[in-house]
């Protein structure tokens, strides 16, 4: 990312940390399995160890752990510790859902069809480096007749901020890309509205990909098939990804004016640039890098107008922030 500082943003994780805090104690400081949580199934969570072994293990009653939770268990106790890289959102009706935690890197997938909603890239890259995520553009369905005109669209606006990785999952095209940006052992999440072939990037990317069933039932143990849960995958040429079904919109979640202002897409080299106040959200104030750049010539006006709305958003009474 040009010019942009990564934030180490300390965030909460799946775990309740007042209920883990008893547990902890009870494990030690030392005690119990170490574990990464690769399923949600609404009572229960799937653990795998560092043994290679995946186990069910119950959640206590208000206890909360998503994927990418690492955890240790002692017998049937599980403590969730502390995360970072927590990708959260609130849903149609307003609640709030942490989605996957200890992320490194968010996909936000597009395609030339279906379109994106309005303003979709800029509040996923938002979201992504407000909570200390390296956020990547990934462009499916490349062999479409649209997919030259986008790609290059996209790396004109995005280039100079992220990644731009151009792929065709039907054709298993580009797939290299996304191999590389997850080497290391990183952890990513890929997102993106119904209809830009996720699920196919996700088939091409991970052999044999087989979907766990999501929610059980404490009396039956016995799950239904959902694709509105988190599942994490571990990719054959190393590092892991998470499949989030059901990111048609991105609503954001504590994600202040200033963090926006920070974190917005192409304003990277003014911010280097620096404003005259430390708080400064680039509207009015005097001597703003942002606004600067705008007379300049060097920040469209078309890309600050974009910003304005998103900060409207974040600011409205009852909104998005």
């Amino acid at each position: 990312m040009a010019g942009h500082k990564r934030k180490k943003k300390r965030a909460r994780g799946g775990g309740d940390p007042e209920a883990d805090e008893g547990l902890h104690a009870s494990l030690g400081p030392d005690g119990g399995e170490k574990g990464l949580v690769v399923a949600h199934h609404g009572v229960a969570v799937l653990v795998r160890f560092e043994t290679g072994e995946e186990r069910q293990v119950w959640l206590r009653p208000a206890q909360r752990a998503v994927v990418g939770d690492r955890v240790r268990v002692g017998g049937s106790r599980l403590a969730v510790e502390p995360a970072h890289g927590v990708l959260r959102r609130r849903d149609p009706r307003g609640r709030e859902r942490t989605i996957a935690t200890n992320l490194d890197l968010l996909g936000i997938v597009i395609a030339p069809e279906p379109r994106e909603p309005p303003g979709y890239i800029d509040r996923g890259f938002v979201i992504a480096r407000s909570a200390g995520i390296d956020p990547i553009l990934v462009m499916n369905k490349t062999d479409l007749d649209e997919g030259d005109v986008l790609a290059t669209r996209l790396t004109e606006i995005y280039g100079p901020s992220a990644a731009v990785l151009c792929v065709s999952a039907d054709r298993r095209e580009g797939l290299d890309s996304v191999f590389e940006a997850l080497a290391g052992g990183r952890l990513g999440a890929l997102v993106g509205p119904s209809g830009v072939g996720k699920s196919s990037l996700l088939n091409a990317l991970v052999p044999d990909l087989d979907l766990r069933v999501s929610e059980l039932n404490r009396g039956s143990r016995k799950g239904r098939h959902t694709t509105t849960t988190a599942t994490l995958h571990e990719l054959p040429r190393g590092g892991f990804l998470v499949d989030t079904a059901g990111f048609k919109d991105f609503i954001a979640v504590d994600v202040t004016a200033r963090e926006a202002a920070q974190a917005f897409p192409g304003f990277e080299e003014a911010l280097l640039e620096g404003c005259r106040f430390r708080d400064c959200v680039h509207k009015t104030e005097p001597d703003c890098g942002v606004l600067a750049g705008v007379a300049a010539g060097t920040i469209s006006e078309r890309r600050h107008h974009a910003y304005l709305q998103l900060l409207a958003e974040l600011e409205s009474p009852g909104g998005r922030s």
